[in-house]
């Protein structure tokens, strides 16, 4: 394992405390429904304004409408947007992960098409990994694209397609040969492309961010493949490090526990104050790990194996703050409550079994520890 310990610099705390001060203009209490970490509310208004304040794509390359800077710039951004419960549906994963993705393995056209529109606010991307009977096994995608003059037929479904129905592109992953990993190719799929239906799934709090989509003889061009044929299993896991490593897997609660903090723990009593202090304490050990990773990924390290420790422990760190919460709460939560942040509480006990699914589930998570711990 190789994180290193780290600080902000100056210039970083002086970011910090810029886009605090934007927030607190911006998204005055009450002025937007709380979101629970990466799966805020869907605002284009509002991501196209931190585009316009320079704070999407802040890695992507400035001749394609990005900004150069570092993935512990980005953090430091997203950290203070995940604290507010602020509105980044919209442009959440184009830009965590599809913007660099696309940078990296993308050809010119498709950087110059697509990487000022996410840097802007303007692209939402979604992610076509999982199928019905795939999960989080990602080799065992059957979803195929077949190779015609001028590029692919595909047909297939995915599911559990988070943002799908609202979003303008969906970053796929099909099968292109039956070799188990070097068989899969990456393609980047306009979300009304003929052949193509998103079906949004109701979820147990109402929501239908999730989605199943089914390809029935959809084209896409070949100027749409992203990398190269067969490449898309190294790409895929290259993208994991950027979404699983990142403080958005341990921040899905931090509006709850911080109202708690201030309003409640103080009030009630020694044992109140000794978990708040465990949650504090681990809040800290989280951080310090996802902005190793992030100097990592700056340095142009691929830290997948620290980044699925990371998700596999900070996600069951999520769901035990929400526990310890209830059980101060000391009744029945209501999910129509006048206050906002019983109701927050209360849909995010019905949410939170799947922290630990999104991104991959523990049990995937724990076998690429292990074999990852076994190669260094």
């Amino acid at each position: 394992m190789r994180l290193q310990a780290t600080e902000l610099t100056r210039a970083e705390r002086d970011l910090q405390y810029e886009v605090r001060s934007w927030l607190d203009e911006r998204l005055p209490e009450g002025s937007s429904p709380l979101g629970l970490g990466m799966a805020g509310a869907i605002d284009p208004e509002f991501s196209r304004d931190l585009g316009a304040q320079g704070w999407l794509g802040m890695s992507l390359p400035v001749e394609h409408g990005g900004h150069g800077r570092t993935a512990v710039d980005r953090l430091v951004v997203v950290e203070a947007l995940l604290a507010r419960g602020a509105p980044v549906g919209y442009h959440w994963i184009g830009d965590r992960q599809s913007g660099p993705s696309i940078a990296a393995n993308g050809t010119e056209l498709q950087k110059k098409e697509l990487l000022p529109g996410i840097a802007s606010g303007e692209l939402s991307f979604s992610i076509g990994m999982s199928e019905p009977d795939s999960g989080s096994d990602l080799a065992s995608v059957r979803t195929r694209a077949e190779r015609v003059d001028g590029g692919w037929v595909v047909n297939g479904a995915k599911i559990w397609t988070t943002g799908a129905f609202e979003a303008t592109h969906i970053l796929s992953l099909f099968r292109t040969s039956e070799d188990r990993h070097s068989g899969l190719t990456q393609f980047i799929v306009d979300r009304h492309a003929p052949g193509l239906t998103v079906s949004p799934i109701e979820f147990i709090d109402g929501t239908k961010d999730f989605c199943e989509l089914s390809f029935v003889d959809m084209f896409i061009s070949d100027d749409w493949r992203l990398g190269e044929v067969g490449s898309g299993w190294g790409q895929n896991t290259g993208e994991l490090a950027l979404e699983r490593g990142g403080v958005d897997r341990w921040m899905s609660a931090m509006p709850l526990v911080e109202r708690w903090a201030v309003r409640e723990a103080a009030a009630s009593g020694t044992r109140a104050t000794a978990e708040l202090g465990s949650i504090v304490a681990r809040c800290w050990a989280f951080r310090g790990m996802s902005l190793a990773v992030a100097r990592m990924v700056d340095d142009g390290q691929s830290p997948v194996t620290e980044a699925a420790l990371i998700k596999e422990m900070a996600t069951r760190f999520e769901q035990e703050c929400l526990e310890v919460m209830v059980r101060h709460l000391g009744r029945p939560l209501r999910a129509d409550a006048d206050d906002p942040y019983e109701a927050l509480l209360a849909k995010a006990v019905q949410v939170a079994p799947s922290w630990t699914i999104r991104g991959g589930t523990n049990e995937i998570l724990r076998s690429v520890i292990s074999k990852g711990l076994r190669t260094r």
